[in-house]
């Protein structure tokens, strides 16, 4: 941002009214940020010359340190030889005392302005502010926001219901078109679960112990269920054994009788 020629001028003729009101002639030098010399006027011609040169060495020492020439003589009158260094350095155009402001728009320095010739101390720095003064007059207007109260209140749009899972899925959809919906499953029943019997730790599958019956032998009441299987199958091959050998004894009574005869 540029320090144009209007902005100078309406910041000059503000210094000049204060000084007119303090019946201050004075001279006043505006320049830009590289220190390039904008509007220069001196009100007490054809005498004061000293005042030109001394107004555009504090306007050039405000932008030079981007802050005023009353502070950087505050800091700078503590450091042995600073003043004349910095005064050969630039030949001049710099100075340790009251007058001289930076030109800031919008938080940018742009420029600075430097005021000379005061009838009384302080009178240099005081048309200096006056002059910035005028860029706050030109700052645009922040516009009013009306106040809450007399805004039309909008009464909330009826929305349809949807389901947890439902509404979920569509956001999934939508935020990751290319992934499908994660089917569930039943979660699986705990292992300690009272309500199941306690696995065989002899096999790894889990076997269902039978109840017991009141018509079955004590001695396989607890049995597994294959065990029980296999005692019932060796009983009936018991008893056909034993009714088969009861069939056989008269036949066998006889062989024998016959046998025995022949001998």
């Amino acid at each position: 941002m540029n320090l144009t020629i209007d902005v100078a001028r309406r910041i000059l003729e503000a210094s000049k009214q204060r000084a007119k009101e303090l019946r201050s002639p004075v001279s006043i030098a505006i320049v830009d940020s590289g220190g390039h010399l904008v509007l220069f006027e001196r009100m007490m011609s054809p005498y004061g010359w000293a005042t030109g040169n001394i107004s555009i060495a504090k306007a050039n020492t405000a932008v030079m340190f981007n802050q005023s020439t009353d502070a950087v003589a505050q800091w700078g009158a503590g450091i042995p030889g600073f003043a004349s260094s910095m005064s050969e350095m630039t030949h001049g155009n710099f100075i340790m005392a009251a007058g001289g402001w930076p030109i800031r728009i919008s938080g940018a320095t742009v420029g600075g302005i430097g005021v000379s010739g005061g009838n009384a101390p302080g009178r240099d720095d005081e048309i200096a502010r006056a002059g910035l003064g005028a860029l706050e007059a030109m700052a645009p207007a922040v516009p009013e926001q009306p106040p809450l109260s007399s805004m039309p209140l909008q009464s909330p749009q009826p929305q349809s219901p949807l389901p947890v899972a439902s509404s979920q899925s569509q956001q999934m959809q939508h935020s990751r078109p290319y992934m499908q919906p994660t089917p569930t499953y039943p979660s699986m029943p705990p292992l300690n679960d009272p309500s199941r019997p306690l696995a065989n730790r002899g096999g790894d599958q889990q076997q269902d112990v039978p109840a017991k019956r009141p018509d079955a032998p004590a001695s396989t009441q607890q049995l597994p269920e294959q065990a029980q299987k296999e005692e019932n199958l060796k009983v009936e091959n018991l008893k056909i054994e034993n009714l088969y050998n009861d069939q056989m004894q008269p036949y066998t009574q006889f062989n024998d009788n016959y046998s025995g005869g022949q001998s």
